[in-house]
């Protein structure tokens, strides 16, 4: 977490530049989503997750944040509880090429890794872009740092301690996006991050369905997995996910 605090205005000054400093006529988008399920009798459960995506591009600058939170409970207690917040800004060379920079941060009560972050910059392609399609790739390098969560045995013996580490990564990124037609699309970004210790990838495939201009519902499925997490500890996590999507532009 004290690694998260050094760098934590690196990943905020973009978003921060754009709020006081750009324009009134500057180009915002933005959507929030909001997904929640309590059940009561036999069985006493809650869920719900949320994520909040903000946008906004001036010229040849795009700027995008994201925050992310999910959690679930039953009658003994939290069985999930993870949040992850990302930026990255984008400076288009040409309509085709750009460079970019950002981060990633997530924190995770019950993976392997208590969190996992990233600072990152590189190049990227625009393969496709047009009303219907668009699909861009990139590719670079940064620096990852993590904490992994400590294992015990049934009797409390501790197993494997907790660790803390930092390396240099690879990042790539894939995102595509279709609209079948004015009311349906189709969403999927796929991260991948790569050190000697361990790789991390996800990917996130949403479907999108509009009821009205600024309201939608979202059908979502995530896969994560980390190659090497510490023993006991599951290597894939999967989350399926109804939300309401509210949209602003």
């Amino acid at each position: 977490m004290q690694r998260f605090h050094r760098f934590a205005p690196l990943l905020c000054a973009p978003l921060l530049y754009v709020v006081h400093v750009a324009p009134a006529a500057a180009q915002w988008t933005g959507s929030g989503e909001l997904g929640l399920v309590i059940a009561s009798g036999n069985n006493e459960t809650k869920t719900g997750n949320a994520k909040v995506l903000v946008t906004h591009k001036d010229d040849r600058w795009t700027h995008e944040g994201t925050f992310m939170a999910v959690y679930a409970a039953d009658d003994v207690g939290s069985t999930a509880q993870r949040w992850q917040a990302t930026e990255q800004s984008e400076y288009r060379f040409n309509p085709r090429n750009f460079w970019f920079g950002g981060g990633r941060y997530e924190s995770d009560h019950f993976s392997g890794f208590t969190h996992q972050g990233t600072l990152s910059t590189g190049i990227g392609h625009v393969f496709t872009e047009n009303d219907t399609t668009e699909l861009k790739g990139q590719i670079g390098v940064g620096y990852k740092f993590f904490e992994t969560r400590e294992v015990l045995s049934p009797l409390g013996v501790l197993l494997e301690p907790r660790t803390t580490g930092d390396s240099l990564a690879g990042i790539a990124n894939i995102d595509f996006k279709h609209a079948f037609n004015e009311s349906t699309t189709l969403l999927n970004r796929f991260t991948a991050e790569y050190t000697s210790e361990n790789t991390f990838l996800q990917n996130e495939l949403s479907l999108q369905v509009k009821m009205t201009d600024a309201l939608a519902i979202a059908l979502g499925y995530t896969v994560r997995h980390n190659t090497d997490p510490p023993e006991e500890f599951a290597r894939t996590d999967t989350l399926t996910t109804v939300n309401l999507v509210y949209e602003v532009k």
